[in-house]
């Protein structure tokens, strides 16, 4: 029977040829499901049974069907790789297959791992199975927590051998975004003198993304003005949960301020301002505490590629709104996550001075904020038993802190329980923890994928307590200090 994709040739297709090229997908040898996302389909207004219980649609979404209509599209974009510009990068291993809609959202399929592309340079467009279950289980997380991102519709699998470090089996991943334009799209036009391709890929985000735009005096400022914004309250996210994404190059930051391309990224297990999740980050550029300058930088990068369509200065004023824009989203989530109902100048200082108190000694990230909202009104209380013992060493300076803090919730008249009914609705309990993906990667090899699908079904809503995730609610082994993600993963 044939597929039953309810694909439409993309949008993208009607933007000059020098944007994109037609590819077909290399096939995969007698692929397989390894995740299937029904609450996505569902969201896409698909039935689940529809999509993934017709074998051709398995064979379409791994690469590996006889045919494809429309074809898929490969498009090319530049971008700036650890600070160094490089001129042509573009989708190596991925392609857009089509778009679906439903009540009024449009919706762009990819398939990641496809094979090679014109932009796979030296590579074999191939992704393997260990990075595409992190990447499908990280998309459906974040989306979880409520932070911008690319989802994941589906992850199939092949024992097809695909060489990184070692042998891994291949696997190819169904992304699903409203789009996947990046800076580097923007970047490549600019540095390779495709200027007049510059207005015809900003109208094209406008008018589909962006429409409210197309009233301001200078469309293509309100435009970069909403790109800029969308950006600070991304990384704002991001800061507040702890997650590092490893490795900001301008080709991995989404134009719509989406969280995309996951590869060595990592969540905070205990808090370090310094912490660098990607191995393969020996300077420490993508460090935690550098996420919201780094984005800054892209940004400048990216607004230099606007030049030809909006004045200097007008670009250089909103670049400087930008670290005032993050902080303003930022204070606002860490407000909510200490459980503050009212503003006040000095809260910045609160914040930043907590974290101060947290630095070198150890605390998990997100059980200190689950636990912080059992903190009572009574000055000179100590901490509740489950909170001090996140602490290793001295909690002198959190204690004084919690002073302080006390004195903040008593100025708002802040009632303890319904505190902690706020809190525990902005801090996980649960987060996608590394240790837990390496065990269900480790499954996965052996052919086991249970623990992929508990996993997932954990994260579509880690602030709600459940008996059955249990085990995901508990600090990391030791052994998880020895994980290494880099960007082969």
């Amino acid at each position: 029977m044939p597929h039953t994709l309810p694909l439409t040739e993309p949008a993208v297709a009607g933007l000059p040829a020098t944007f994109y090229r037609r590819i077909r997908p290399e096939p995969l040898s007698q692929p397989y499901w390894v995740a299937q996302n029904h609450a996505l389909a569902a969201e896409m207004g698909l039935r689940p049974s529809e999509i993934f219980d017709n074998p051709d649609n398995l064979l379409y979404l791994a690469g590996s069907a006889p045919a494809y209509n429309p074809t898929p599209i490969a498009t090319v974009y530049s971008g700036h790789q650890f600070g160094v510009y490089v001129h042509q990068l573009g989708d190596g291993r991925a392609a857009l297959l089509g778009e679906s809609g439903s009540g009024g959202q449009r919706w762009e399929w990819q398939l990641k791992g496809m094979g090679k592309t014109p932009y796979s340079r030296f590579a074999d467009g191939r992704a393997v199975l260990r990075s595409s279950i992190r990447e499908y289980l990280c998309c459906e997380a974040m989306h979880g927590l409520g932070i911008a991102t690319t989802r994941a519709l589906a992850l199939t699998g092949s024992n097809d051998a695909v060489y990184r470090e070692e042998a891994e089996t291949a696997a190819v991943l169904t992304r699903i975004a409203p789009s996947f334009i990046r800076f580097g799209h923007f970047e490549y036009l600019y540095h390779t003198g495709r200027h007049h391709n510059l207005p015809v890929l900003a109208d094209f985000l406008i008018d589909r993304h962006f429409p409210e735009c197309r009233r301001a005096d200078n469309p293509y400022l309100a435009f970069f003005q909403t790109v800029s914004q969308r950006t600070a309250a991304l990384i704002a996210a991001w800061q507040s949960v702890g997650f590092c994404h490893g490795v900001m190059n301008t080709d991995n930051m989404s134009a719509l301020g989406l969280t995309i391309d996951y590869g060595p990224f990592g969540f905070l297990d205990h808090y370090d301002r310094h912490h660098v999740c990607n191995h393969s980050d020996h300077e420490g550029r993508y460090a935690y505490n550098e996420q919201p300058h780094v984005a800054h930088w892209n940004l400048i990068r990216f607004a230099s590629c606007l030049l030809p369509l909006v004045p200097e200065s007008a670009l250089t004023d909103e670049l400087e709104r930008f670290p005032e824009a993050f902080q303003t989203a930022y204070t606002a989530r860490m407000r909510a996550k200490i459980g503050l109902q009212t503003e006040e100048p000095a809260d910045h200082g609160l914040i930043g001075d907590m974290f101060a108190a947290l630095q070198g000694r150890k605390v998990d990230f997100t059980l200190f904020f689950r636990h912080l909202s059992k903190i009572g009104n009574t000055h000179g209380e100590p901490p509740p038993p489950e909170l001090a013992s996140l602490f290793e060493g001295s909690a002198d300076a959190f204690v004084h802190w919690l002073g302080r803090y006390r004195g903040r919730l008593h100025a708002e008249n802040s009632n303890p329980e319904a505190r902690a009914v706020r809190m525990n609705a902005v801090n996980p309990l649960y987060i996608l923890r590394n240790y837990l993906l390496e065990q269900a990667i480790t499954q996965a090899k052996n052919g086991d994928f249970r623990e992929i699908e508990r996993l997932h079904r954990c994260m579509q809503n880690p602030f709600e307590e459940r008996q059955e995730f249990a085990d995901f609610a508990e600090r990391p082994p030791q052994w998880a200090g020895g994980i290494c993600v880099s960007c082969s993963s």
